[in-house]
């Protein structure tokens, strides 16, 4: 992968993972918060709390949110719930990501990865660096503990077995458990997870009385019975993924900590006698070394002098009343139900819908809104801004849409396929109170009128999403630019005139004083792919340019004529030959550029919602 493809998500990523990190240590601190309740309670209750929270991180809150959405039902205005909704958004996503008022346009920087880009592949690499190191000491300590189990012989009678089987009898564990016999210095423990077999270190037996023999069988019995090993594989997969987060490493510790008191206690419910247990565990510290993996559950782990204070001192736990059930069940009901209620309310993306709201509440009123289906059938299309609106016929809205956002079409993302088919007559007027000259509606100011026209009749919700997509650099060709440069001074609008332009749908560009972000915006609308301006041209040129555009590029090109004045309005039909040259030989023969192909990170404006308008 290339630096700019990590500079590209990084917008995108960080956010979701800043929002996803700060949601699941709010969980974390409210289990933490319910184990403090449940201090003086059996520990397996703390145990499963801890980890929950370590789980949570496996699972964003934004695929119940997502479901939530989906399971929405039409409503109606939901303003009385607008304000409790941003609050809980604002508390449960810190981190914005970015949304369209309007589509970013692709910059030289977004194409070829400058020093900026670094930042993010070396992070890109810092974590996966992490990952893989993570990874290989588990494995060279899986490796070490597997090849124990390898040289192992398998026990099949003797008092181990006798007390083995009379446990699992007592315990409820219907399959039996094997012991393997290894001549390794390593705790008994029990390896595996879909069948887990029970190692025993050679000769441990011989200093072990039938009571101390017991109560490390009993122990090692509730680690199968409990699933322990599952879970703590699970958690190493926490570990491995997020190593650079300090919490997932101390609830790791949590949850060592809250197992081994958990089988201590389960023991001792069993009729154990502490002081025996007590010197049993003790015993095998004397002669075996610790487990290094949590997924292989031994005996000896977490804080031992504690545990020895707990063994001892704490014989009798309270189990849960009907008051701490009821608050576990609510706390799990909230963890689940509270993200799919926040997505019934959104429903629609909210930052989508605020960015249209607050587009629509910034825009000029609309005096005189007509939008009427076109009854032009095949007929060319018409589009104009006029000093105090918009006129446009037989126009889809995926045409508005690119208007609106600047965007070529291949980076407009879930719409129907009615935009592109239904076609429509429009006219738009502004309140005259507000179109004073700095605001007459031109090629340069477009969105003011168009965005919240969609999001007003057409309902148009949207955001920005970042996808990897072709892209046509506009380059000067070998010998050169053909442009003339015009010369003028500023006029009295402070728009540098007089500038025309004249594009039709049968191929012709006529333009006077127009400067080369207007002519890369032409060429993205006619190749229907982003074009960026790398010519170095700063200036503003006068140029024709002609050739035969193929049926889909003459059927959707609005043709349009930009007087000096800065008003524009519909052309006629041009005189261009029917047979003639491609777009991009036109623009090497003609105007001495070249358009060359590559791949970059572009934001896609991605529909959320839209419907067709009603009429007037």
């Amino acid at each position: 992968m290339s630096p700019r493809y990590f500079s590209a998500i990084w917008a995108a990523l960080v956010p979701a993972l800043g929002n996803h990190l700060w949601q699941s240590t709010l969980f974390a601190l409210a289990a933490g918060l319910l184990t403090l309740r449940l201090r003086k309670n059996h520990a397996r209750a703390r145990y499963w709390l801890w980890l929950a929270a370590s789980v949570k991180f496996l699972i964003p809150f934004a695929f119940l949110v997502d479901l939530g959405s989906h399971l929405a039902w039409s409503r109606g205005s939901a303003g009385t719930k607008a304000g409790l909704y941003l609050a809980m958004e604002e508390i449960g996503q810190p981190f914005a990501r970015p949304v369209i008022p309007a589509v970013a346009h692709a910059t030289p920087s977004t194409i070829f990865p400058g020093l900026a880009h670094l930042f993010p592949a070396l992070l890109a690499a810092a974590w996966l660096c992490g990952f893989l190191m993570v990874l290989f000491v588990w494995y060279a300590r899986w490796y070490r503990i597997s090849a124990v189990v390898r040289g192992a012989l398998p026990l099949r009678e003797g008092r181990e077995i006798q007390a083995l089987r009379r446990l699992e009898r007592v315990a409820g564990i219907g399959r039996q458990i094997k012991i393997l016999v290894s001549r390794a210095s390593l705790e008994p423990g029990i390896f595996g997870i879909a069948r887990p077999v029970l190692v025993w270190p050679e000769g441990i037996s011989e200093r072990l009385a039938d009571a101390h023999l017991e109560a490390i069988l009993a122990h090692e019995l509730w680690h199968v019975r409990r699933r322990d090993n599952l879970a703590a594989a699970i958690h190493m997969v926490v570990e491995a993924i997020f190593w650079f987060y300090p919490l997932v490493w101390w609830l790791g510790s949590r949850l060592v900590d809250e197992r081994e008191r958990a089988c201590d206690e389960e023991v001792l419910d069993l009729g154990g006698e502490c002081q025996v247990y007590a010197e049993s565990i003790l015993k095998v510290c004397e002669f075996c070394v610790g487990s290094p993996l949590a997924c292989v559950s031994g005996v000896t782990g977490a804080d031992l002098k504690k545990r020895m204070v707990h063994i001892m001192t704490q014989r009798v736990v309270r189990k849960l009343d009907f008051s701490r059930k009821l608050l576990l069940s609510m706390a799990a009901l909230v963890a689940v139900v509270l993200p799919i209620v926040f997505g019934l309310v959104s429903a629609t993306p909210s930052r989508a819908a605020s960015q249209a709201e607050s587009v629509a509440a910034s825009a000029p009123p609309f005096e005189v809104v007509s939008i009427k289906p076109s009854t032009a059938g095949g007929g060319r299309v018409a589009f104009g801004y006029t000093p105090d609106g918009l006129m446009a016929k037989n126009v889809s809205l995926q045409l508005l849409l690119r208007e609106a956002y600047e965007v070529s079409d291949d980076r407009i993302s879930g719409a129907p396929s009615w935009v592109t088919t239904d076609k429509y007559d429009i006219q738009v007027k502004v309140n005259a109170s507000v179109t004073t000259e700095s605001q007459k509606f031109t090629l340069d100011n477009r969105r003011v009128i168009l965005q919240p026209l969609l999001a007003d009749r057409f309902q148009l919700r949207a955001h920005s999403e970042t996808k990897d997509l072709p892209v046509y650099t506009l380059v000067a060709a070998q010998n050169g630019p053909k442009l003339q440069e015009t010369k003028f001074v500023d006029g009295p609008d402070g728009i540098k005139g007089p500038r025309s332009l004249r594009v039709t749908g049968k191929g012709l560009v006529a333009a006077q004083g127009v400067p080369m972000a207007i002519l890369v915006r032409l060429l993205s609308e006619q190749i229907g792919h982003t074009v960026v301006d790398k010519t170095g041209l700063a200036g503003a040129y006068d140029f024709s340019l002609q050739w035969t555009p193929d049926q889909s590029q003459a059927s959707q090109t609005p043709m349009f004529n930009l007087t000096p004045a800065g008003q524009q309005g519909t052309s006629g039909t041009s005189s261009t030959p029917a047979s003639g040259p491609s777009i991009f030989t036109a623009l090497q023969e003609q105007l001495g550029l070249e358009l060359k192909s590559q791949e970059g990170p572009m934001q896609v404006l991605v529909i959320d919602h839209v419907e067709r308008p009603a009429e007037n």
